[in-house]
């Protein structure tokens, strides 16, 4: 791999995280020469320790933190202690100082701070990877929050980008890991989450519909945007007064009435995912706010999923299967959705799916969560040889991260049931939706042309049918491998038949006696019987390698 001199920083902190944390492996098949990266088994002799990543990572700055946030949601890919520490980042960032904001704000909406805000808090709220928010109010008094993006973000993310892309593309084509996960499609996903995320006028469009989505749900809050105060890097919206859920004691869940909250909450992801085909994709504890009069709201729509029409169908299928623990279902569901590689182990696959969801009919939250499942699922298929499409991978990783805000609200309510009871309501409103979107419409003017067409076509049969021009063309499956079977069968009965008849010829000629005679019987006889013997020997082995090679020759 050719090491460029603007890269080989990113290159030497990459190998140098691989090798800490056991992938040593992965650096010796990149073949980085150590003078290069200056990473040598001597240099690095500790295993890092779980908690010690999220500093790495936060030291290598915002791409890798972003990395390290969407590692945290993402069990099937690492060890349950590290995505624990990882989850420190999507809670606690290291702010950039108050002059780096007030110089982007001004560049971004063409006034100072002080004329475009009655106020602004200068110490951030929060820090994120790419951004970080400030609480103000605008000059007629609204309290709002002011999300503003990291300097020089962009093109740091493109030269981090770059260096990962080359590394990836190694990995898929030399190592066994990167055929199995396809680090490169993985990535290309990556970074395409990650700008759109950049885009603050998308996540304020993100806002707006979703919210509209959601309005329905009385408990359910989707903070608005300022139009006039938010550019591609400044995002205004609406000040959300509450705590986030993490930060919910014992005696604070007391207080709440939790059972409508989840019920309102689960319900709107599954309308979000099967009906609306655009939902929150990033719903972990930390975005997740309880607020002062009872309601849950949701942070930061940055990250959101898409799933087209079809999909949701085959998701609300798939959902409905797990919840029930139908794991032939489930298993056939992402089979028909899947990629497969040249040969797929399908079977082992069935029976994965069959060892995760029998722990999951019936279980609670506590015990067994939905997205957990969709996840080990998801894991069990690219062992197996199956590439799962990006919105199911996602969908599991979001689900997950409900899951854990769910056991923070009430760790009783049961998802598989809820899913359930909002099936039959889902598929209603799923077959309205399509219907309103123009289908109903698209069918009836597809029936239109096929009945106004039909008459022309039925005469052009029947006159066919008259003048004897119709012909059927059948084309059997593998009709060639079945006739030569039929031969070989027909070539067999025949050599046997003339065998016995030698046998049987041989066997009335030892009666005559003759002047030409072999060991003292018949030589006519004899020569008969040594050439049964010998066709008979010759059949028997040819049936014997022919049917052994067939055995061996594996299926297609």
């Amino acid at each position: 791999m050719k090491i460029t001199a603007g890269h080989l920083k990113r290159y030497h902190q990459i190998a140098r995280l691989l090798w800490k944390y056991g992938r040593s492996d992965l650096v010796k098949e990149m073949d980085l020469p150590a003078e290069e990266t200056g990473v040598t088994e001597q240099t690095v002799r500790e295993d890092g320790a779980p908690e010690q990543l999220a500093d790495d990572l936060e030291a290598m700055g915002p791409t890798f933190i972003k990395l390290g946030q969407v590692l945290a949601g993402r069990p099937d890919l690492l060890p349950e202690a590290y995505t624990a520490a990882l989850a420190r980042l999507q809670d606690s960032v290291k702010p950039f100082p108050y002059a780096d904001v007030e110089q982007i704000v001004m560049n971004e909406l063409g006034v100072r701070i002080s004329k475009a805000f009655s106020y602004f808090n200068a110490e951030p709220l929060a820090a994120a990877s790419l951004g970080q928010v400030h609480v103000a109010a605008l000059r007629d008094g609204r309290p709002v929050v002011v999300k503003v993006q990291r300097p020089g973000i962009r093109r740091q993310i493109a030269e981090d980008f770059d260096v990962l892309e080359e590394i990836a593309q190694f990995l898929d084509a030399h190592t066994e890991a990167g055929r199995r996960y396809r680090f490169a499609n993985v990535l290309a996903e990556f970074r395409t989450t990650i700008q759109q995320e950049l885009n603050y006028e998308l996540e304020a469009n993100n806002l707006v519909t979703v919210g509209e989505n959601l309005k329905e749900f009385e408990l359910i809050q989707i903070p608005q945007p300022v139009a006039d105060y938010s550019t591609r890097s400044v995002l205004t919206m609406d000040y959300v007064k509450g705590r986030k859920i993490t930060k919910l004691g014992p005696l604070a869940r007391l207080e709440i009435d939790s059972d409508p909250l989840i019920e309102q909450l689960f319900k709107a992801y599954l309308k979000q995912v099967i009906i609306d085909g655009l939902f929150h994709a990033d719903p972990h504890p930390g975005n997740v706010f309880l607020t002062d009069d009872g309601r849950i709201a949701l942070l930061d729509l940055g990250m959101v999923g898409h799933t087209a029409p079809n999909m949701q169908e085959n998701l609300l299928k798939l959902l409905l299967a797990v919840s029930e623990g139908q794991s032939d279902v489930a298993a056939e569901i992402v089979i028909h959705l899947s990629e497969k590689r040249a040969e797929p182990d399908l079977a082992d696959f069935r029976r994965r799916v069959a060892q995760v969801l029998v722990q999951t009919k019936d279980a609670s939250l506590q015990q067994m969560k939905v997205g957990g499942s969709l996840i080990a699922m998801n894991r069990a298929a690219s062992q197996c040889g199956l590439y799962v499409p990006s919105e199911l991978a996602l969908l599991g990783k979001t689900l997950l991260q409900l899951d854990e805000v769910g056991l923070t609200l009430n760790p009783d309510f049961d998802p598989n049931a809820a899913i359930r009871r909002n099936a039959t309501e889902l598929m209603s409103r799923r077959v309205a939706h399509s219907a309103a979107q123009g289908g109903t419409l698209r069918s009836l003017l597809e029936m239109k042309h096929f009945m106004g067409a039909l008459p022309t076509r039925l005469n052009h049969i029947m006159d066919a049918v008259t003048e004897g021009g119709i012909e059927v063309k059948v084309k059997a499956v593998d009709a060639k491998m079945v006739v030569d079977g039929m031969h070989k069968i027909a070539n067999r009965i025949t050599a046997g038949v003339i065998l016995a008849a030698l046998i049987i010829g041989a066997s009335l000629l030892m009666r005559i006696q003759t002047s030409f005679q072999i060991f003292g019987y018949p030589g006519l006889a004899i020569l008969c019987f040594l050439a049964a013997a010998a066709g008979g020997f010759w059949l028997v082995l040819t049936i014997f390698f022919h049917d052994d090679k067939v055995l061996r020759k594996p299926p297609r």
